[in-house]
């Protein structure tokens, strides 16, 4: 069945990457991204150029997630035009890198800012119109970070990416009784593939990450770990694929979380733990039915 679906951060990465391949599947795909008539105008159009070489429904759509007016009016563009939001698939990020201590508490906010509250303003825009139809899919980007062994020097955005993933879970129980369904898609490290490391921000305040110089070269010896424990058909698109396996899914059937890694930091199999314990807790306290999406009036 064709879905209509907003992609958010499908500029790169795997945002871009489910994108396509969302679009590919047969489904009416908004790849949204900032500033699409400026500095993201060739990506835009890159997407529009491959749109109409293929055949396929994928419009480049302006929304900056920093932003409630530009989530809400990118939701009301779909609306206007389609009559309906499908999924959203929550994905755009930013990665920082470097000491923990060296990132200024404000610095610490706009990674929340773009990770966390970007996702809930994207939220905002689009759940009234999800538990009016009620039906609909929310789909995360989480990260193996937020229960696997993960790196030192990524504090910032692991604290940020814990705390999505936390708010996914809560929200699922939240929106089950207007139909609307949760996933959250947790992908492993990828040390190529994405523009994730390479484009990574880095604290302002030097002087105290200097102070760190006796770890210099520490991020480099992981990355190159992680580099040789990676297979080579390991792919960031195995992400993709299972983003358009899982909305492909008749209701009812998709998962509530599917672990896309490579390496193996053990991710898959905390949470294969902590979602026994988490459905064994739910059905304890008496609300086991906001286990599954459905309507209750």
């Amino acid at each position: 069945m064709k879905s209509v679906i907003l992609v958010t951060g499908a500029g790169t990465g795997i945002g871009k990457l489910s994108a396509l391949a969302l679009a590919e599947a047969g489904h009416v795909v908004y790849a949204s991204m900032r500033d699409v008539e400026g500095r993201n105008r060739g990506r835009a159009d890159e997407l529009r150029a491959i749109s109409a070489q293929k055949g396929i429904s994928l419009m480049p759509l302006e929304l900056d997630v920093l932003s409630q007016d530009s989530a809400d009016a990118a939701a009301a563009a779909i609306v206007r035009e389609q009559g309906r939001i499908d999924v959203v698939m929550q994905n755009a990020g930013h990665l920082v890198v470097g000491p923990s201590e060296a990132f200024t508490p404000e610095e610490m906010m706009k990674v929340f800012d773009t990770n966390l509250f970007g996702a809930q303003r994207v939220n905002r825009a689009v759940l009234p119109t999800m538990r009016r139809q009620e039906s609909g899919l929310v789909l995360w980007i989480s990260s193996t970070t937020t229960k696997g062994g993960f790196p030192p020097f990524m504090g910032p955005y692991g604290a940020a990416k814990a705390a999505i993933d936390s708010l996914a879970v809560t929200l699922s129980y939240e929106l089950a009784r207007f139909g609307v369904e949760t996933s959250i898609v947790v992908p492993g490290a990828f040390t190529s593939g994405t523009d994730h490391f390479p484009s990574a921000g880095k604290p302002a305040d030097s002087a105290r990450a200097e102070a760190y110089a006796r770890y210099d070269g520490v991020m480099d010896q992981i990355g190159e770990r992680l580099t040789a424990l990676t297979p080579p058909d390991a792919d960031p698109k195995a992400v993709a694929d299972e983003v358009v396996r899982i909305v492909g899914l008749a209701k009812g059937t998709r998962p509530m979380r599917s672990v896309i890694d490579f390496v193996g930091d053990g991710a898959a199999q905390v949470l294969e733990v902590s979602e026994r314990v988490r459905i064994d807790f739910a059905k304890r306290i008496g609300m086991g039915d906001l286990l599954e999406a459905k309507v209750s009036r």
